[in-house]
């Protein structure tokens, strides 16, 4: 069965935000910085709780990966990642270097809400 949140990035993050992760993080300067705080955090001080990958419909450059993110002092929140050709490639590598401990095994908004 197919998710319905599945088609939209912003309807993931709507969900998201109705559970609390309600900040946003930018990448800029090799971290990724919470956006009402300005708090920078490396990628050993970030933990995923769930993503979600997406493709466009009509354009396969139109990729993107919607990261839930928990950070170490307690900052839940979301992050669109740009994928494939036009990625940038420091910001992926960003996400590459954060621990595979730090991964959480959930993946689904459902998962998370029933928790």
């Amino acid at each position: 069965m197919k998710n319905e949140y599945s088609k939209k990035e912003t309807d993931y993050i709507k969900k998201y935000q109705d559970e609390g992760y309600t900040s946003n993080f930018l990448f800029n300067n090799e971290t990724l910085i919470d956006t009402n705080t300005k708090v920078a955090y490396k990628p050993e001080e970030i933990f995923i709780v769930a993503h979600h990958r997406y493709e466009g419909m009509s354009d396969p450059d139109d990729m993107s990966i919607l990261y839930v993110i928990e950070t170490e002092n307690g900052i839940k929140g979301t992050h669109l990642l740009g994928y494939g050709p036009t990625a940038d490639l420091e910001e992926a590598e960003f996400f590459k270097d954060i621990p595979k401990k730090n991964y959480s095994k959930n993946a689904d908004i459902n998962e998370i809400a029933s928790e």
